[in-house]
């Protein structure tokens, strides 16, 4: 029985095309999600049955933006576009081609083929001024944004998403403004303006309250997760992924975004455990130390943190089956990234490295730097692990780490993620400093890194710690007497009077601080400077203090 016409389809009623697309349109903007696919269900036959004729390529398009808010997904617009080859889009009125080319752009966002993409938005946006469709040009801005944000190149995303979110706001839909703004978030969120971010995603957050967008809804909850993560507030940003997997859940599908915040969540608990796991080492090694004793009292905590890497370990796999399911590969990427650390934790190098090696894999076959960065800076730090425990060969290791971090650096060198190229050139700096040491290129990683790591107020993670870390070894390897006579005479290599300052403290502190007993009070009066500097100092050192208390940051 041939498909009945669109005017036939809804709920028996007289509906035209025009009304229905003005419809859909509306729900989108507002983000009325259930109502508009309760709409599309009703219509799918017809849908399914499109020809190109006047008005049907803009309902392709509107299915486009339908499919990426979670209708039914890329497949459907697979066969919409076969119902439109290239020779019948001649004689298509100039709207309905300009949607066609914004499903192809869906698609080949889902195939995660971002050139493509970006070339169809561009070609699509090439006409605004010839073309009265202001929501279709504040999708296209906005998705060219997503696009240039998965490749890195923020601040042409930042540009356009704003342009996105300006168009929006034009037509009167705060609601579809708001999904852009949790965009802008990550981006402000990405140069570090972390109080820029959590102010545009309360105004996101504000605007889709009381929708029923769960989808954007998870996302804002999730990049909440990661401005706590970023701060170092790790049970806070527990909690907001799990908000997140439970909007996303609502959701009644398995959005790509419920599988990315299943990551977010794995990589929390592995820095929660880490973190356990390091504290309970360091009270056995004192306890063994103190007196003697073999036996382990600490068997139930450690019990505990194999439990928390278990559950994320049950998180990175149902994330894997969405991923696979979707066939993203940055998104498998992400997983064996994260069971890498998780092996690296357990000390089974061999399969990091064989984790590493895989999303390396992934993301070659899309040129996907971001992903090629983080994956050989993973194989850098395994490199470092085997050289730590003495396996095998340490000249090969060190070759082998230097080569990944070299890579690393370069990739992340291609994109304008600041985070991603300084933790590149820390652990290249730290692959330096093993010998035989480079002291001064090891030098050059860290001042690099440091000058990148430009926080907006507290900001402490897993980066800072690795960097401080470089920061200690460069200071023990440093000799003093040969850089303060470069000071004296003048030899500064580009650094600025305030980086000379810190340099300076670095060194003379730590010292006052040996001679005065360790104790943080006396350095502060005998330096007349506040404990507060002499704590900062000392713990970007390495070094711990007697009368210092919890290390303030």
């Amino acid at each position: 029985m041939p498909a009945p016409p669109l005017h036939t389809a809804v709920m028996g009623a007289q509906v035209e095309p025009a009304v229905l697309i003005d419809s859909l349109r509306d729900d989108l903007g507002r983000r009325r999600i259930r109502q508009g696919i309760q709409t599309l269900e009703r219509v799918r036959p017809a849908i399914e049955a499109l020809e190109p004729r006047s008005g049907a390529g803009v309902l392709v398009g509107l299915v486009a933006q339908w499919v990426d808010a979670g209708f039914d997904g890329p497949p459907l617009l697979d066969r919409l576009l076969a119902r439109f080859p290239k020779p019948s889009r001649a004689a298509l009125p100039l709207g309905d081609y300009l949607h066609i080319r914004m499903a192809e752009a869906v698609a080949a966002m889902a195939r995660e083929d971002l050139d493509v993409a970006a070339a169809h938005f561009q070609t699509v946006l090439a006409f605004q001024e010839e073309v009265d469709d202001t929501g279709m040009f504040a999708i296209a801005n906005f998705w060219l944004g997503r696009c240039l944000r998965k490749k890195g190149r923020y601040d042409d995303a930042l540009a356009y998403t704003e342009r996105g979110e300006h168009l929006a706001l034009t037509l009167g839909y705060g609601q579809m403004a708001a999904i852009m703004q949790v965009t802008l978030s990550w981006l402000a969120f990405q140069k570090g303006r972390l109080r820029e971010a959590q102010r545009l995603l309360e105004r996101a957050e504000d605007a889709l309250c009381e929708t029923d967008d769960f989808v954007s809804r998870g996302n804002i909850q999730s990049a909440y997760g990661r401005i706590a993560r970023r701060q170092g507030k790790y049970d806070v940003a527990s909690e907001r992924f799990e908000r997140a997997i439970a909007e996303f859940r609502c959701a009644g599908t398995s959005p790509l975004g419920l599988a990315r915040t299943l990551v977010n969540l794995a990589f929390v608990k592995r820095l929660i455990s880490a973190a356990a796991q390091k504290e309970l080492d360091q009270r056995a090694a004192v306890r063994r130390a103190q007196t003697g004793a073999t036996t382990d009292p600490t068997r139930d905590e450690r019990q505990r943190i194999e439990q928390t890497r278990a559950e994320a370990r049950a998180w990175l796999a149902e994330a894997q089956e969405i991923y696979a399911r979707a066939n993203n590969r940055r998104g498998i990427a992400g997983v064996r990234i994260t069971e890498g650390f998780l092996d690296l934790d357990a000390g089974d190098l061999e399969r990091a490295e064989g984790d590493a090696a895989e999303a390396f894999a992934h993301g070659t076959a899309h040129s996907d730097a971001i992903v090629m960065a983080r994956a050989r800076t993973l194989q850098c730090i395994v490199e470092n692990g085997a050289i730590e425990e003495q396996l095998g060969d340490p000249v090969r290791h060190r070759e082998a780490a230097e080569t990944f971090a070299r890579e690393a650096v370069a990739f992340a060198g291609q994109t304008e993620n600041r985070r991603l190229l300084a933790r590149a050139l820390v652990w290249q700096g730290l692959t330096l400093t093993v010998p035989p040491a480079d002291s001064e290129a090891a030098r050059r990683c860290c001042e690099q890194a440091a000058a990148l790591l430009q926080p907006e107020g507290i900001e402490r993670q897993y980066v800072w710690e690795d960097l401080e870390l470089l920061k200690a070894r460069v200071l023990r390897e440093q000799p003093v007497e040969a850089l303060l006579r470069a000071w004296s005479g003048g030899i500064v290599e580009g650094q600025t009077f305030q980086q000379m300052t810190e340099e300076f403290a670095r060194i003379v502190i730590p010292r006052v601080w040996e001679r005065e007993g360790r104790k943080v009070s006396r350095v502060a009066e005998k330096l007349s400077i506040s404990p507060k500097k002499v704590r900062r100092i000392l713990h970007a050192a390495g070094l711990g203090s007697e009368d210092s208390g919890p290390s303030s940051h």
